[in-house]
């Protein structure tokens, strides 16, 4: 009997602010722009994308496209989604 798999989407599994902030934490130690921007995705549909829309005041599309792997974020842009999503950039010496 042939094994039957569905695709794992990490935003199922970010159910809590602590599991979002390590999500985010682990894409922005590896430093690879386009893992961040898919993260800040991730988490984004976890949150729920049309609330953050709301909050941000931009477009549900705009931050789909924004939000991916193949998406390149402004700055303004990512800062106003780390707000709506309570969190925060910092910067820790390496």
């Amino acid at each position: 009997m042939p094994l039957e798999t569905k695709p794992w989407d990490p935003a199922e599994h970010l159910d809590s602010e602590e599991a979002m902030a390590a999500y985010l934490d682990a894409a922005l130690e590896d430093g690879d722009p386009a893992l961040i921007s898919a993260a800040l995705g991730d988490i984004a549909r976890a949150k729920g994308m049309s609330q953050l829309a709301r909050d941000t005041g931009l477009s549900r599309e705009s931050l789909y496209r924004s939000l991916s792997a193949e998406g390149n974020p402004e700055l303004a842009t990512v800062v106003k989604v780390m707000k709506s999503l309570g969190l925060r950039l910092a910067a820790i010496p390496t």
